[in-house]
């Protein structure tokens, strides 16, 4: 792909335009139908990634016990850990203390200790999901994907002091909760 297509690119996906002219080297150029065209083909793969993944959602529901479903969607909640360096940051700076461990999650969640509990909130009141994954697909009252969270934050424990973990989930959005909570009990 050459620097024009590449900077054509960008510039689909929301990147500001005067990065993109510099990595063009060229003047702006007013939008064309071919960029309306490859806007709509972007457009077209959004909606079929959402729909194959309502699909396999809805397939593992159906196909599968809830057990199971849990390990799966367990399972992109510790990749999804391993896949964003602030999660592993978290766990980089509570490495050992669990104070510490505290004090790196407040820079993005509320947290607080209560006897051999650690509460994690999202906010007393949360106004969507903050998984793009799920932010497409109708919630449910016992909704999995809140699985993937719950094993996010076991994982940035886990990782961070060196030992399983129970966790919890509280209350979450689409569970039908005003926020999501998750409990971590430390025994």
């Amino acid at each position: 792909m050459n620097r024009k297509d590449f900077a054509t690119r960008l510039g689909l996906l929301g990147a500001c335009p005067f990065i993109i002219q510099r990595l063009s080297g060229s003047e702006l150029l007013p939008a064309t139908q071919d960029q309306d065209e490859k806007y709509k083909a972007l457009l077209g793969q959004k909606q079929f990634v959402e729909n194959w993944l309502s699909d396999l959602l809805d397939s593992m529901e159906k196909h599968t016990d809830r057990s199971t479903r849990e390990k799966i969607v367990g399972g992109c909640g510790v990749a999804c850990y391993e896949r964003h360096q602030f999660k592993k940051d978290i766990a980089i700076a509570g490495k050992g203390d669990l104070d510490k461990l505290i004090a790196a999650y407040k820079k993005n969640f509320e947290i607080w200790k209560e006897d051999n509990k650690v509460h994690i909130r999202y906010g007393e009141v949360s106004n969507q999901c903050y998984c793009p994954a799920a932010n497409y697909r109708p919630s449910k009252q016992d909704d999995i994907h809140c699985e993937c969270t719950r094993n996010t934050h076991k994982t940035v424990f886990e990782a961070a002091l060196g030992r399983s973990f129970k966790v919890d989930v509280v209350e979450s959005l689409r569970r039908g909760g005003k926020t999501c909570h998750f409990i971590v009990y430390l025994t």
